[in-house]
């Protein structure tokens, strides 16, 4: 299935995406007399006997048992898949971003990276779909965009092993991770964040693909790893430029690992997202350090007012945002104290 979430009169309601048209779940199913999860939240609480009732009702649409037209993309507001999610984690799975990052800045490959896998949580009430995404005048010093793959959970858990964690997994996601990369290596001189630098957006969509779409994409996780993995192609352009390009089968880490330690004596909860981390190429924090490193003379690149970012993930779709810039001129970083 392929889940989206639109705005109506009532709050974000789940709907169907079936042969490029939208089917509001809980309004069709009452034109067949049943009762239906109304939002997101509601069917992924319902776990899989929740998700198995919407199969049906899709295959329902599929076969033209339902008497609705279906809706035009265009004609409605699209959110996030998931737009309140219960809480957001972003993790840190391709080794190839983060040996280039660390390569640029003149450090050696971080030992640990190959140890476990990392994540840390963002601010789930700032997460976005396909559309407009407002920054602040700071968010503009060095803004960046991260292209990455995300799940969703669907089930409670916890202390879930690796070898279990893909049945918890009701969907996958692109995601953008944006970053406002000065205030973000500010504030991480003192060793806690990220924060400021990551807390004002973060994209996913734009829609929620359950993992029986990607069974024709499985591949095998690298050595000594487990847990599905996908040979989908990762790509972003910037502009109409394409800047970035990615596999989801370079993962070192998989989503059953990532989920593994996330759920390591805490709870986990449908709803619940996760992302990837950056693919290698996959923002201009790692291809501007590349860029910089083989030619000092690299004209460095950031995210400007008006630029247009879209991302695709084979099987996932095509997820595209336009930045904009909010009327302040209010500044954090003009409130630092000066030092003694």
């Amino acid at each position: 299935m392929k889940l989206v979430s639109i705005n109506t009169p009532k709050g974000p309601a789940v709907a169907f995406y079936v042969n490029g048209k939208i089917y509001p779940y809980a309004e069709i199913a009452s034109v067949k007399g049943i009762s239906a999860p109304f939002s997101m939240k509601e069917l992924l609480e319902g776990e899989e006997k929740s998700m198995n009732a919407a199969r049906e009702m899709e295959l329902n649409i599929i076969d033209g048992k339902i008497d609705f037209a279906g809706l035009e993309w265009n004609s409605v507001n699209m959110l996030a898949p998931v737009p309140q999610p219960t809480s957001c984690r972003d993790g840190y799975a391709f080794r190839q971003h983060v040996a280039a990052a660390r390569r640029n800045r003149g450090v050696e490959m971080i030992a640990e990276f190959d140890e476990y896998p990392i994540f840390y949580f963002t601010n789930h009430n700032a997460i976005q779909g396909p559309g407009d995404i407002y920054c602040m005048p700071d968010h503009f010093r060095q803004l960046d965009f991260e292209l990455e793959a995300a799940v969703v959970l669907g089930k409670r858990g916890r202390n879930v092993k690796a070898k279990d964690a893909d049945q918890y997994i009701a969907g996958y996601m692109i995601m953008n991770d944006m970053s406002a990369r000065l205030l973000q290596m500010e504030e991480m001189k003192l060793n806690l964040g990220p924060a400021k630098g990551k807390d004002f957006s973060t994209v996913i969509g734009p829609y929620m693909v359950t993992p029986d779409e990607l069974e024709a994409f499985k591949v095998s996780a690298k050595k000594d790893h487990e847990g599905n993995n996908y040979n989908l192609a990762m790509k972003c352009w910037v502009n109409g430029v394409q800047v970035s390009e990615g596999n989801m089968a370079d993962m070192d880490w998989t989503f059953a690992e990532i989920i593994e330690r996330c759920a390591y004596g805490a709870d986990i909860f449908p709803g619940d997202v996760i992302g990837s981390g950056t693919v290698g190429t996959g923002c201009f924090l790692e291809l501007n350090g590349t860029g910089k490193l083989n030619d000092p003379n690299y004209p460095v690149q950031w995210l400007q007012e008006g630029d247009v970012v879209e991302m695709s993930i084979d099987g996932l779709g095509c997820l595209q945002n336009t930045i904009k810039k909010e009327s302040s001129d209010f500044s954090i970083l003009n409130l630092k104290k000066k030092q003694h």
